[in-house]
């Protein structure tokens, strides 16, 4: 009985073709259609591994950590400036997901820059915000505000500590008018101080002091008794700024 031999299957050369086309390894440069061009490592055709692209768009420059296709890890992103010619760096730090989350330096200008925690592109956790305008804010971060406990310090010296709420001062909280030598404490709803008390504390050693210290309140209890009080009072606006 003759016995019939089966030839072997041949593949589908384009199965054959798009294996060969997988990107895998370190590449030297490839460029994208609408002119972004990648230089680093792959892992089954996506950008997995050190690398560096480059948006012909905007001219936004990123070096650093990829995983699956994705900003993944460590790395900086740096955008060109058409004064100088240069790159410039905006964010140095972690990422997660293609988004800032970790620890990162965040530059939003030559003076102005945060250094802390990121989550989902935004401040969140403990940083520190350096305003261009000499201000430095050091605390608790939410959704891109201050939010929790901190303390801002005014260029001029001047300083809040408390609770802050939607990037506002809200609730309780001390500002040391360094400046005149006083104290406030007490509670504050969107940035405006309702009610507390205003103390001296450091006058004598104030560079502009105030021109009479806040007098002492003397009360009697009910034995007739003097008994000394602080001056208790609202306040509808911010003082010192």
């Amino acid at each position: 009985m003759p016995i019939s031999k089966c030839s072997p299957k041949s593949e589908t050369l384009w199965k054959a073709w798009d294996q060969k086309a997988q990107k895998n390894g370190l590449r030297h440069q490839v460029f994208a259609v609408n002119g972004d061009h990648y230089v680093g490592k792959w892992k089954d055709n996506m950008k997995h591994g050190k690398g560096t692209q480059v948006w012909r768009k905007n001219g936004a420059i990123y070096e650093g950590d990829w995983k699956f296709g994705k900003r993944d890890g460590y790395g900086t992103l740096s955008l060109s400036d058409q004064e100088t010619g240069k790159y410039r760096r905006v964010y140095s730090g972690w990422w997660k997901g293609d988004k800032k989350c970790g620890y990162g330096i965040q530059f939003f200008g030559p003076k102005e820059y945060y250094e802390g925690d990121w989550c989902g592109n935004q401040r969140s956790g403990w940083g520190r915000m350096y305003y261009s305008n000499g201000d430095i804010y050091e605390g608790q971060w939410c959704n891109d505000k201050p939010e929790g406990e901190g303390m801002l310090r005014l260029k001029n010296g001047n300083r809040y500590e408390g609770n802050w709420q939607r990037g506002m001062k809200n609730g309780s909280g001390r500002f040391f008018h360094l400046d005149h030598g006083q104290l406030f404490e007490g509670l504050w709803v969107d940035n405006i101080a309702k009610c507390g008390t205003m103390i001296d504390s450091g006058r004598d050693e104030a560079p502009k002091p105030t021109q009479f210290p806040i007098p002492e309140v003397k009360i009697l209890d009910p034995d007739g008794v003097l008994v000394e009080a602080l001056a208790t009072f609202k306040k509808t606006e911010e003082e010192g700024d």
